[in-house]
């Protein structure tokens, strides 16, 4: 499949900390696959901040969402909360935790969070963009 084609990805993960690493890993592949190795070790932080978050701060399902289109990658968590996420801060590098978004938003080009209710389903979808160039 060409570069420029445009794909996407859906991982469906339970509430379990190994999915980060079963959702990293899958990232790497996918990445690996397509010709984006480049993209590969700024994108698993990123798709590791968002899945951590997801399995951290929900009790349900999740999932992580991958998507190439036009140049760029979109990375996205889903999660049954619709509790908007805590906005990023300040980074404390001396912290125990508290860093996910904040990583998120210095590494990404881009970054947001939207809330989704579809068939009677409520949760978020937080998602981050790196471009390729």
């Amino acid at each position: 499949m060409p570069e420029n084609e445009p794909w996407e990805y859906t991982l469906y993960i339970p509430n379990d900390v190994r999915a980060v690493t079963v959702a990293r890993r899958t990232l790497r592949l996918i990445l690996t696959m397509h010709g984006l190795i480049r993209l590969t070790d700024t994108a698993e932080l990123l798709a590791t901040e968002l899945v951590s978050n997801a399995v951290r701060h929900t009790k349900g399902p999740s999932a992580l969402r991958v998507r190439w289109a036009a140049g760029v990658l979109r990375i996205g968590a889903w999660d049954a909360d619709p509790e908007p996420p805590e906005p990023p801060g300040e980074l404390d590098v001396l912290g125990e935790g508290g860093r996910g978004l904040t990583l998120v938003k210095a590494c990404a080009d881009l970054w947001g969070w939207q809330p989704l209710a579809r068939h009677g389903n409520r949760g978020k979808y937080v998602w981050c963009e790196l471009a390729a160039a």
